[in-house]
């Protein structure tokens, strides 16, 4: 059974992995090229889509980092290694990770708020703050579990002292 799960939740870590890379193998320089065309026609709205292109660029590589250490943690359950500093570092390597993720989408709201100014979106901006909160979530859960962890941690290795 213990097997199982671990093995259904790497599965569910790569699943995760795949969207994300897909988007930035075909979707996001699809938008690139049209940003292209309308530069190319005279449009000053493309260089704010190339802002937000390298926000999403850049931000895929701490998430796939997040992703790792996501990975690395399951491994470390299945080797019955759970409450192990190992655990607490990859945990906290998912918090930064989270929180870098969340100040990149902080930089790209500006461009956020010219595209749905030029487009009389004003919801587009509420849609921009979904990944801010998204990852400052992500980010606030990885530091409770890894002070519950730590603290954890610190509990069985003093029992281990006492015995």
């Amino acid at each position: 059974m213990k097997r199982g799960s671990t093995l259904f939740l790497k599965l569910a870590v790569i699943l995760m992995g795949i969207p994300v890379l897909a988007m930035c193998l075909f979707l996001l320089p699809q938008i690139a090229n049209e940003a292209n065309e309308a530069a190319e026609r005279g449009s000053d709205l493309a260089f704010v889509v190339y802002g937000l292109l390298m926000v999403m660029y850049v931000s895929a590589v701490p998430f796939y980092i997040a992703l790792y250490q996501s990975f690395n943690l399951v491994s470390y359950i299945d080797k019955s290694q759970a409450f192990s500093e190992l655990s607490v570092i990859a945990i906290t390597k998912i918090k930064i990770c989270a929180i870098i993720i969340s100040g990149l989408y902080v930089v790209a709201l500006p461009f956020v708020f010219i595209l749905a100014q030029v487009d009389d979106a004003p919801g587009l901006v509420i849609v921009g703050m979904i990944p801010i909160f998204a990852s400052m979530v992500i980010a606030v859960f990885a530091a409770v579990l890894q002070r519950l962890l730590k603290e954890a941690i610190d509990i069985k290795e003093e029992n281990d002292l006492i015995v």
